[in-house]
């Protein structure tokens, strides 16, 4: 019962401490955005790897007559996602001509 009221306790004070949290400032949704386009260009790494060694296990357990198995597909190398600078500041009008 104890380790209920606790868990319980512990559910409430953390969804209102990840409630309080300021939205990230452009540098951190930058950095994020990043680290979430390294982290999917690895796991296409590591598939690929993956795949290479299911492949090399294919062959050496293969019979006679059946097919090789398909080959995998290399993942482009990695390029960093292309951000949106800081908009410029726009031209100042010209100043209209006296007449």
């Amino acid at each position: 019962m104890k380790r209920l009221i606790v868990s319980a306790a512990c559910a409430l004070a953390s969804s209102v401490a990840l409630a309080a949290l300021p939205p990230p400032t452009p540098a951190q949704a930058e950095a994020a955005e990043l680290a979430k386009a390294r982290t999917a260009h690895g796991n296409a790494v590591a598939n690929f790897q993956l795949c290479q060694a299911i492949n090399a296990v294919a062959v050496k357990y293969k019979k006679a007559g059946t097919p090789d198995p398909a080959p995998c597909v290399a993942p482009p190398p990695f390029v960093a996602p292309v951000t949106a600078a800081a908009p410029a500041a726009a031209p100042a009008p010209a100043a209209p001509a006296k007449k």
